[in-house]
């Protein structure tokens, strides 16, 4: 073997290597496997452990099991029985109970059971005694047991004597689902109202949706009964008392000797409203009061309702109604700042079981005399957009709105320029200084010098934001007609929009989609152009034919879509008192008129059925 200059061969080096012990990373390696297989040996030991307390927790179950039916057994027959329940007896309906280290809560319940061999009451033969025998379950848990499933022991007890007649009846509890379908395991608790002994029984519905308690103690109204489950709707007796005096649409249950009894419950799982409460630009309302009222009834002669509750949203302007039973609720405002101009879900709406259902409400500031028009399809029920809702006394007052769509106005720019964004309402950005701002208050005109108008002017407004990417439909400015001295196209608008609320530059377009061309007419359409874009812009350009004349503009708006204009609404506000005129028509529809509506001090809605 070849020697190597250091005297060694390779077989001497790896000995001499192995003869100077263990490098750091074998020594590390060694120790990470004792420690994975110590950790696994301590789990393995505990999961053994937990085994067999496990198993000594069940079988000290079923040792608890046999012993309480034991002291069942050695009971006179009529103490088999659940104190205040039916059959009474002296069993108490729940226990805690300690057995060496466990502690165990022991849930009894006992009925009696109608046997079909000598027939079944109110059935053929009718049975006169159908308390045959009485069925016994025990239900045993340990909360602080490890893994422990409760368990549930039945046996029977039969009577040793002959039955003779009962002079009892039966009560029967059934629970169905909104769609009519059985609701098993629905907790049902009954209670006696009067009377003695005392009854108070909690019991579940089998897979059939029914509780049937046989041999109670008969009783005109005598049983309040009340029926739940998790994550449902409950359902109740109730008596003239509870609701002041009204009838009750489900009175306490009556018991009627030797006969059955039947009562029925829908209950079904409860949903979510989200609400929030917006201007037509989305901005946030907050603390915005409003009650909601389903058309359920609890009581009759004067109607009770289930539900009727006053809401207010957050200081973020938003609500979550929780625990809502399936019903068709009607939406009344509440505030005393703000009136409701529209919703998402046209009042009255559906909550189906299970439901999370988005509403939002659409408000602006309380104007006195407010009229809120709501117009659907006669088949759908559904809103429709693109309604023309004319309102009108016969005389000084006439208004069209067109339904779906919500405007942005100015009527004021007294303030002065200097605004970027329409904050103020009553200011605009900017202007060549040839225009008059408040001569007469609230409209703008050319400026006069020394008895003479400029012969031209403009104005550019603040940005108006609706919200979200909106669609733009028509721009109208009042007075419509101008002077005829004042020349031809006298007033021009052009309009600038855009998905940034500070740009660079803003690009006035006309009606063309260009620069060079101008809106001359009141009530044009805005140019598709500016589809899906936020923000806005107008520029007004007032120009004379003559020095003695002068335009002049007095309200500005302009109308669009977007995700909080509300569908198939539209909203008169400020209305003199007086008797109108309703007029609402749509293509393919047949137009529908309302006479003689008169609008009180405060908000109210009309509803409008269009037919094809």
């Amino acid at each position: 073997m070849k020697k190597h200059s250091n005297g060694f061969t390779p077989h001497h080096f790896f000995l001499k290597k192995s003869s100077e012990g263990f490098t750091l990373i074998e020594t590390l390696i060694g120790m990470a496997l004792f420690v994975v297989i110590s950790v696994s040996i301590y789990q393995s030991y505990l999961s053994i452990l937990n085994v067999v307390k496990l198993s000594t927790a069940k079988m000290m179950a079923a040792n608890l099991g046999n012993e309480q039916f034991e002291i069942i057994r050695n009971l006179p027959y009529n103490d088999v029985g659940i104190i205040n329940g039916v059959p009474g007896g002296k069993i108490p309906y729940q226990q805690t109970l300690v057995r060496g280290a466990y502690t165990f809560v022991v849930t009894s319940t006992i009925r009696n059971v109608d046997l079909p061999f000598d027939g079944t009451i109110g059935g053929t033969p009718n049975d006169l005694s159908p308390a045959d025998n009485k069925l016994v379950e025990l239900y045993i848990s340990c909360a602080a047991c490890y893994s422990f499933a409760p368990l549930t022991f039945t046996t029977r007890v039969a009577p040793k004597n002959l039955e003779t007649a009962s002079t009892n009846g039966a009560l029967f509890v059934q629970v169905f689902d909104a769609n009519g379908i059985p609701v098993s395991g629905a907790s049902v608790r009954i209670q006696s109202v009067f009377g003695t002994p005392t009854v108070d029984i909690n019991d579940i519905t089998n897979q059939n949706g029914m509780l049937q308690i046989v041999d109670i103690l008969p009783g005109v109204n005598r049983y309040k009964i009340t029926v739940s489950k998790s994550g449902y709707s409950t359902g109740t007796t109730y008596s003239s008392a509870d609701l002041q005096g009204s009838i009750p649409v489900t009175p306490h249950a009556t018991v009627v000797l030797q006969q059955v009894t039947q009562i029925s419950f829908q209950i079904d799982r409860v949903g979510t409203i989200n609400v929030s409460t917006v201007r037509d630009t989305c901005t946030q309302v907050a603390d915005v009061l409003f009650n909601l009222k389903g058309t359920k009834l609890i009581g009759t002669i004067p109607d009770v309702y289930k539900y009727t509750v006053n809401h207010q949203t957050d200081n973020l302007g938003a609500k979550i109604i929780g625990e809502v039973e399936w019903d068709t609720y009607m939406l009344t405002p509440q505030d005393i700042a703000h009136d409701l101009i529209g919703s998402s879900l046209l009042s009255p709406f559906t909550i189906n079981p299970n439901a999370v259902q988005n509403l939002q409400l659409v408000v602006a500031p309380k104007i006195p005399r407010s009229l809120m028009v709501t117009v659907k399809d006669q088949a759908t029920s559904l809103p429709l957009s693109g309604a023309s809702v004319n309102l009108t006394n016969g005389g000084s007052y006439s208004e069209t709105l067109i339904t779906g769509r919500g405007f942005l106005t100015q009527s004021d720019w007294s303030g002065g320029g200097g605004q970027a964004y329409f904050t103020d309402t009553n200011r605009y950005f900017d202007s060549d200084g040839n225009i008059e701002n408040g001569n007469p208050l609230g409209s703008i005109s050319l400026k006069n010098i020394f008895g003479s108008y400029t012969s031209n002017g403009w104005l550019e407004s603040s940005t108006f934001n609706t919200g979200s990417p909106s669609n733009f439909y028509n721009i109208v400015w009042q007075p419509q007609d101008q002077p005829v001295d004042a020349g031809q196209n006298s007033v021009r608008f052009q309009i600038a929009t855009g998905n940034n609320q500070a740009p660079a530059a803003w690009n006035f377009l006309g009606p063309d989609g260009t620069v060079s061309s101008y809106y001359t007419t009141s009530n044009s359409n805005i140019n598709p152009v500016h589809n899906n874009d936020q923000y806005l812009r107008y520029k007004i350009l007032l120009q004379t034919a003559s020095s003695t004349f002068t335009p002049n503009i007095s309200d500005v708006s302009f109308t669009f879509t977007s995700q909080c204009t509300p569908p198939g609404q539209v909203i008169f506000t400020d209305l003199s008192p007086d008797t109108y005129t309703l007029t609402v028509s749509k293509s393919g529809y047949q137009n529908s008129v309302v006479n003689n509506l008169t609008v009180p001090g405060s908000w109210q809605q009309q509803e409008v059925i269009l037919s094809p």
